[in-house]
């Protein structure tokens, strides 16, 4: 539930702390004292889209934090969201989002203190809070919504990506299979385009690593005049000498009698003569080397210009191809993979349309069964709608569902229930099922499509009734209802507040927290927590303010709501509130 909500230097708002209830909370005021404000900012700190014009007037950022306090059933789907992302509170069961909306339009979101991405933000939040705004009954004359609605209600979410799944491997499919048979010239012409590809990186015959070693020894042939001339200078300065100079080796030889001489009168020194001994070895191999590195030297032209042309080939296939020799021998694999489709593209063909139908098949089977599943909680959603709406003030109002199949040609293979014929239907990831919602507002009147013939007031109550049926199966903590009593007189309000009331009750499927924003007097009575939200001006500025109602404070309030004054208006309010807490105590008993 969300305990407590901070809200500071948005809109109207200047700083804003409200403490709620677990139960019903009901906010009141006069149009435009800034109630829906309230609920905007909720959105925002769930994620909602966020615009530099919502904050306050010579602010600098608008900043709306919440602190929710999170039952079992919550916490199952919120801590793993928490702890993937590293995000566990100090507190079990305590979390604390905030969203900050800078001049500059950068927003800035928190859960528990740390700063994280708006969609992590967004993921939280809806774990936490479903918000029915004021033109949310729209959504009631959108066809397509309609079996969103009802796929809600049934808990088909899941049964529902199953089908999903194999719709989208079906499309797969029937795109791969277009692919193939598209225009012949067109696939003769890149058939030819790979085969030229293919051959001339075949003809290269590449090696990997092979381009390193090239210009390794394009090196040594350009400077092989130069190499031998350096070979020759190191093997004359050991063994040759010059200039009347002795050679290294001789001088070393004149070194190893020296010393010889030497320890005859220090024979301390005798490992000098094993130093100079071992020095001369290595010297000897050392010239060895060189000379025969010298011998293998190649003054060839003709071997310079092959390996040029050899570089010269391997670039340009590199601009044509890949940036390495092993790109260009990966794209010379891919090439050949896709003539050889292109060349067995027949047998591939009839593979496909085999994998095709063996999916289509699929499909049908997994949407019949989904079909199967939504026309029976089609049943239950209509019952228990109609119930809602005779409580309504709609007494011998009908809703239905109209469930159709639309026949394709290219469809799935499926049979239409209740002993259809098979044949073959259109789908898509929601399914087989076209849906749309059907209501006869008046006794003897047939079921039209609810979106063409609802009026105002009727399609709110129709919302009203769905949102109060599907709630009773929704886990979402928090609701929050945004003025959902627009077109309801106040002879249906007592009725709606002890229903929206009825949803904060353990007698209920899930309990939660609800919070309404109400213009009607007998729905605000049912609150078990009442606020007060009022504007006012400060100096050249406007604020608005809240205020939690005390029992007296709550008679006024409500009083003023009926439109009336004076003693009367005062008692009007307290039978009100009478009434409701003898409802509450007859339900709870």
């Amino acid at each position: 539930m969300l305990a407590e909500l901070l809200i500071s230097d948005f809109a109207i708002i200047n700083e804003l702390r409200l403490g709620l209830s677990s139960d019903f909370n009901v906010l009141t005021g006069e149009t435009g004292a800034g109630k829906s404000i309230i609920i905007d900012a909720v959105s925002l700190l769930l994620g909602g889209r966020a615009e530099a014009v919502t904050i306050r007037s010579n602010a600098e950022r608008a900043l709306i934090e919440g602190t929710f306090h999170l039952d079992q059933e919550t916490r199952a789907s919120v801590d793993p969201l928490l702890a993937e992302h590293g995000l566990e509170g100090d507190e079990t069961g305590v979390l604390a989002l905030s969203r900050e909306i800078r001049r500059n339009g950068r927003t800035v979101c928190r859960v528990n203190g740390r700063s994280v991405a708006l969609s992590i933000l967004k993921d939280i939040g809806q774990c936490l809070v479903d918000i029915h705004g004021q033109s949310e009954h729209l959504s009631l004359l959108r066809v397509r919504e309609h079996i969103n609605l009802l796929d809600r209600y049934a808990g088909l979410w899941e049964q529902r990506a199953q089908f999903a799944q194999a719709a989208a491997q079906a499309r797969q499919a029937r795109h791969e299979l277009d692919e193939l048979v598209r225009d012949e010239r067109e696939l003769a012409r890149r058939a030819d385009l790979l085969k030229f590809q293919v051959e001339e990186i075949g003809a290269a015959k590449l090696k990997p690593g092979e381009e390193a070693g090239l210009e390794q020894e394009r090196l040594r042939l350009a400077n092989a005049e130069h190499l031998a001339q350096l070979t020759d200078e190191a093997y004359a300065i050991l063994y040759e000498g010059g200039n009347e100079a002795p050679s290294v080796m001789d001088a070393l030889a004149q070194v190893n009698r020296a010393l010889a001489a030497l320890i005859k009168i220090e024979p301390a020194l005798g490992e000098l003569t094993q130093a100079v001994e071992t020095a001369g070895y290595t010297l000897d191999d050392a010239a060895r080397t060189i000379h025969d590195y010298r011998e293998k030297i190649e003054f060839s032209p003709k071997r310079l210009e092959q390996v040029e042309e050899r570089l010269d080939l391997i670039k340009r296939l590199m601009r044509k191809y890949g940036q390495s020799i092993e790109e260009v021998l990966q794209f010379a694999q891919e090439a050949a993979q896709e003539l050889d489709g292109i060349a067995h593209r027949d047998e591939r063909i009839g593979q496909l349309r085999e994998q095709e139908q063996d999916l289509l098949h699929q499909v049908g089977r997994l949407g019949q069964a989904l079909s199967k599943v939504r026309r029976l909680a089609a049943e239950r959603l209509a019952a228990q709608i109609e119930a809602e709406l005779n409580d309504l003030r709609m007494a011998g109002a009908r809703f239905g569902v109209s469930i159709e199949w639309e026949a394709d040609e290219e469809g799935a293979f499926a049979t239409l229930p209740a002993g259809g014929e098979p044949g073959r239907y259109a789908f898509d990831a929601t399914g087989l099922d076209r849906i749309e919602f059907l209501v006869a507002p008046n006794v003897g009147e047939g079921l039209k499509p609810l979106a063409k013939i609802a009026s105002g007031g009727e399609t709110s109550r129709l919302m009203l009734a769905l949102k109060t049926v599907l709630a009773r199966a929704d886990h979402t903590p928090t609701l929050i209802f945004d003025e959902i009593d627009q077109g309801i007189g106040g002879r249906v309000g007592a009725i709606v507040g002890r229903k929206l009331w009825g949803l904060t009750q353990a007698q209920a499927q899930v309990a939660h927290q609800v919070i309404c924003i109400t213009h009607l007097p007998q729905l605000a009575g049912y609150g078990d927590a009442h606020f007060k939200v009022e504007k006012r001006v400060d100096g050249d500025r406007t604020v608005a303010l809240i205020d939690k109602l005390n029992k007296r404070a709550r008679v006024q309030e409500i009083a003023q709501m009926l439109g009336a004054s004076g003693g009367g208006a005062v008692k009007s309010a307290q039978e009100i509130l009478e009434a409701v807490e003898a409802e509450k105590a007859k339900s709870k008993a």
